[in-house]
């Protein structure tokens, strides 16, 4: 009797080839298994989060976590829309505005070139947000007027450029008078205003030399024969309390019509530190996310 070569190959390996065969089907059990699991956690993660409250969390949840400078949010299936009549009263409650990144205006290399916003690192992490910020709202025109009254609404924020700078100012939604055009609170709503941004500084805060607006020395450099001409000093000799204006925009993109909460993104230009006058602020741009609620008075 005559056999072909393979089939020979094949009757002195069976033992071999049945192994192989029963590993074949562990290993496409595990595969099958490890897709599942897969598919399982990617199904989890895409599906709409529930809304964070810090109100849930105990104390130690929250200690030294960084979850209390974080602003309440909404899922993304929350798309409803709250009208408002004009005549009646409303506020803004609990908003929280909770800065992701701050950019810089910096002088351009090429004087031909506009100046651009670099991003910086914020190195006040865990004390950057504005929270607990409430004001009126009102329906006048065919449009939204928010004014803010009060709240935790100013934060001093140290930002760190990448050429290692570091940029001082006062993050702050500070009387804040925001209009909006439409008679509803809906993902289409978009707010603009001025606000106010505090000094920095203190009126007891001494620099270096000890100056300062109301304690320490007006002139480090003593009596000196300055033949009148002072105008360099003067900046940093004469301290002043200044304040600055910024600019605020926040869209709404997630509205829950049944709690009235809202949230979405919002973005600020405002002037940095001037050291009480001492040098030039220059342009910061605040971006992140925005809280709020809505209450009728």
């Amino acid at each position: 009797m005559r056999y072909d070569i393979f089939e020979l190959y094949d009757r002195a390996n069976a033992p071999i080839s049945l192994h192989m065969r029963r590993l074949r089907s562990l290993l496409q059990t595990a595969v099958a298994l490890c897709l599942a699991a897969c598919l399982t956690l990617l199904t989890a993660c895409s599906s709409d989060p529930k809304a964070i409250d810090r109100a849930d969390l105990t104390y130690d949840d929250i200690h030294n976590t960084g979850l209390a400078n974080d602003c309440n949010t909404l899922p993304e299936s929350a798309r409803g829309n709250i009208a408002l009549s004009e005549g009646a009263a409303y506020k803004l409650q609990e908003m929280c505005f909770h800065p992701s990144t701050v950019a810089v205006k910096g002088e351009p290399a090429n004087k031909r070139q506009e100046a651009q916003f670099v991003e910086g690192r914020i190195l006040t992490r865990y004390t950057s947000s504005l929270d607990s910020v409430y004001g009126d709202l009102s329906v006048q025109n065919g449009g939204l007027k928010f004014k803010e009254q009060g709240g935790i609404d100013f934060q001093p924020i140290t930002v760190l450029l990448p050429g290692g700078e570091e940029i001082p100012f006062t993050f702050s939604s500070k009387e804040l008078v925001a209009t909006a055009d439409g008679t509803s609170i809906s993902t289409s709503t978009d707010f603009a205003g001025d606000y106010r941004t505090p000094s920095y500084r203190t009126s007891n805060f001494l620099d270096p030399k000890g100056r300062a607006l109301t304690t320490g020395v007006e002139y480090a450099q003593g009596l000196v024969a300055l033949g009148g001409d002072d105008d360099e000093l003067q900046s940093e000799n004469k301290k002043r309390y200044i304040d600055g204006t910024g600019t605020m925009t926040f869209s709404i993109s997630r509205v829950d019509a049944e709690s009235g909460e809202f949230a979405g993104v919002f973005t600020a230009i405002q002037p940095s530190d001037s050291d009480m006058g001492g040098r030039e602020p220059v342009d910061v741009k605040v971006s992140g996310e925005v809280y709020g609620r809505l209450e009728q008075a």
